[in-house]
């Protein structure tokens, strides 16, 4: 009788322990289908994953072209199979695209304004925006060319200036600087100033550049005297240029840059996955090196 108590006893504890590991089983799967993409792919990039071959559409400033030339080939290190294709303009024009349907991944805007707009238009990802890097805006000049400009104040000394449209960050952020100094009158958008507006102010001839890096040739190959620039794109140059004043935030403002996923409605499930693998990459500290390297401040 006790040998069959005891045979009665094993199967049981042999059935409870079955349905138990079936619980836990099912606990797991429904844990994993709901941790999101962006979890899935770092968990992904923890465990060494490598993603299977896809592209990822990456927008960014142009002030940040020489970072991500350094930041794409070291994410590729780890995962080779994934293309990072990039399209680097005015984050103005950028933003524009996007709105009009361009295939983009991933935004990263050299202001706060174009990433408010889009999120604004439901097109970047709820909770995937980070406001990374801080810059400041500086005045340069061709590398000894003799001009009689020191800084923002007296840039009506110079015969001509390279000066981005008020749709480019760089050219907004130094509107927003003339105002404050007292040499253009006061607006509620420094940004709608026209150039033909400070040209009328300052007396000077100026050529219109469609991004900062427009900006950056035009001063550097001395087709312009002066100009403005942020002070990443201007310390890639020293050999070319002169840095004749760094302007204070007081007169510019804080000067963020958003990165964000956008809602691609063309990608795949694995574009998805490698896009939002990348978004993390960008965060890291490696990247983040990369980053503080070409002068970038890190957004607290």
């Amino acid at each position: 009788m006790k040998k069959k108590l005891t045979a009665l006893f094993l199967v049981l504890a042999m059935v409870a322990t079955f349905f138990a590991g079936c619980g836990n089983s099912g606990s797991t799967d429904e844990a994993a289908s709901t941790t999101g993409a962006g979890e899935q792919t770092t968990a992904a990039a923890a465990e060494g994953e490598t993603l299977e071959a896809t592209e990822v559409n990456l927008f960014i400033a142009a002030s940040l072209e020489d970072a991500f030339k350094e930041i794409i080939p070291l994410y590729n290190e780890t995962q080779p199979n994934v293309t990072i294709t990039y399209n680097a303009d005015s984050s103005g024009t950028l933003m524009t695209q996007i709105q009009e349907g361009y295939e983009c991944d991933i935004f990263f805007s050299a202001d706060t304004k174009q990433m408010d707009t889009l999120e604004q238009d439901g097109l970047v990802v709820d909770g995937q925006r980070k406001d990374l890097l801080n810059n400041e805006v500086v005045v340069i000049a061709g590398k000894d060319n003799g001009t009689k400009v020191t800084g923002l104040a007296d840039m009506n000394k110079a015969e001509s200036i390279a000066l981005a449209d008020g749709s480019v960050p760089v050219g907004k952020y130094t509107r927003t600087a003339m105002v404050n100094a007292g040499i253009l009158d006061e607006t509620d958008d420094p940004s709608a100033i026209t150039t033909q507006d400070i040209m009328d102010k300052l007396g000077t001839e100026i050529n219109e550049c469609a991004n900062v890096s427009k900006v950056k040739e035009a001063v550097k190959e001395g087709s312009c005297e002066v100009g403005t620039v942020y002070y990443t794109d201007a310390y890639s140059v020293l050999e070319d240029v002169d840095i004749l004043e760094h302007i204070s935030k007081d007169l510019t403002g804080d000067i963020v840059y958003p990165v964000g996923l956008i809602n691609n409605t063309e990608a795949d499930e694995l574009q998805s996955q490698a896009a939002a693998d990348f978004y993390e990459f960008i965060q890291s500290e490696q990247a983040l090196a990369v980053f503080e390297k070409y002068l970038y401040t890190i957004n607290q």
